[in-house]
């Protein structure tokens, strides 16, 4: 009887063991592309012909995986002037450079006294893409002014 008690404990254990490999799944399911956001503080409306703008900028990201890189460029379909990263590197527009930080600032620069708008497009290396448009109108004193 003794060892038909072992027979039958050993038998349950190996099925028990046996059950545990056969339920698990074998695929492991990494997620490896996160939404993200653009998201800024409030930025000024009115520029004159040789301000800066300063923009805050956050890219909020739904979660963190190591292997997404991001990326930044701009368009300027309005007036004229320059955009440059605060780590002093000045965009060309429509160019795509690499943003390695999550929080970061943006100097546009006016160099008309026009309406301009900006367009900042943050993309990441899985093709999905956000944006955010900036518009500045002049803010100089017309010249009918008595001084």
């Amino acid at each position: 009887m003794k060892k038909f008690r072992r027979y039958l404990a050993l038998t349950v254990w190996v099925s028990a063991i046996v059950l545990m490999f056969v339920s698990c799944e074998s695929d492991l399911d990494v997620k490896q592309v996160y939404s993200f956001s653009l998201e800024t503080m409030p930025v000024q409306k009115k520029i004159v012909n040789g301000e800066t703008a300063e923009i805050r900028c956050t890219l909020v990201r739904e979660g963190d995986y190591d292997q997404a890189r991001y990326f930044i460029r701009y368009f300027q379909p309005d007036g004229k002037g320059e955009l440059r990263m605060d780590d002093g590197t000045v965009f060309a527009p429509n160019d795509l450079y690499p943003l390695e930080k999550m929080v970061f600032r943006l100097y546009y620069t006016s160099h008309c006294e026009d309406q301009q708008v900006i367009d900042v497009y943050i993309q990441d290396n899985y093709g999905q893409v956000v944006s955010a448009s900036f518009s500045f109108q002049n803010d100089g004193k017309d010249d009918t002014e008595d001084e």
